[in-house]
């Protein structure tokens, strides 16, 4: 048995999340398609995280294992030329020891997400990138932002599907950036909560609107009630950037 672990992109516009489901397009089932394929038999792909309908990556991870062993560096072109012509990309294949796990072994996470500032419909982003239609005022999104950083409890911010154990979580940073008429909002943390980015983002798009004051994120966040919590951005504007293990660079 050799297990392998990917490193992925994928277009999140044509599938139903990454997670397998019956009858419907998913990252994860494209991918378990083309392993299967390679190898001969069923193969199960375990990722690092399931990303929501419409939410793309370019830096998902995750691990298989192939009953008949074969040359690392034949296997990203094999399982692409499978995927064909899927919207996934499998980036980088190696192979890994046994222990190692896309999802238990991950060190942290890393989001992006990506708003266009403009009144003007989008033609070539649309899907990719949240088009909010007034000028946002980026200095007071990362005034609120800062209320976020470290250990809190995120049930303002929690999906109520959200199946985590506890709503206690730790951002490490959550950074917003402007570009022009372009703003990301960059987060990393050890794990996230269902839709906790996007329920974020949604906040702080408030706040950068001026409806919100600033110091109105740390009173919803202590609210922990889902209620509090402003709207929850689309699924167009957020990538699953990158996820980090021990040993990684």
């Amino acid at each position: 048995m050799q297990r392998v672990r990917l490193i992925i992109e994928y277009d999140g516009r044509p599938y139903a999340g990454w997670q397998r489901q019956d009858e419907l397009a998913t990252v994860q089932g494209a991918l378990e398609r083309a392993a299967e394929a390679l190898d001969g038999a069923p193969v199960t792909v375990h990722g690092a995280g399931r990303t929501d309908a419409g939410v793309h990556a370019t830096g998902q991870v995750a691990h298989l294992d192939l009953s008949k062993p074969r040359p690392v560096r034949k296997i990203a072109d094999a399982l692409n030329h499978h995927l064909r012509p899927d919207a996934v990309s499998v980036l980088k294949a190696e192979e890994v020891d046994e222990d190692f796990h896309a999802r238990f072994s991950a060190k942290g996470r890393a989001y992006r997400y990506l708003i266009l500032v403009r009144r003007a419909h989008l033609t070539f982003d649309r899907g990719l990138i949240w088009r909010v239609p007034v000028k946002l005022d980026v200095r007071k999104m990362q005034e609120a932002a800062d209320h976020l950083i470290g250990e809190h409890d995120f049930s303002t911010f929690r999906d109520a599907g959200c199946q985590a154990k506890s709503p206690i979580k730790t951002l490490d940073t959550l950074n917003v950036s402007a570009y022009d008429n372009r703003i990301e909002v960059t987060t990393t943390a050890r794990s996230f909560l269902h839709r906790q980015v996007r329920s974020i983002v949604g906040s702080l798009v408030d706040v950068g609107r001026g409806m919100q004051e600033p110091g109105w994120m740390k009173d919803i966040l202590e609210a922990r009630d889902r209620t509090a919590c402003g709207p929850v951005a689309p699924a167009d504007g957020l990538y699953l950037e990158r996820v980090m293990y021990d040993g990684d660079a």
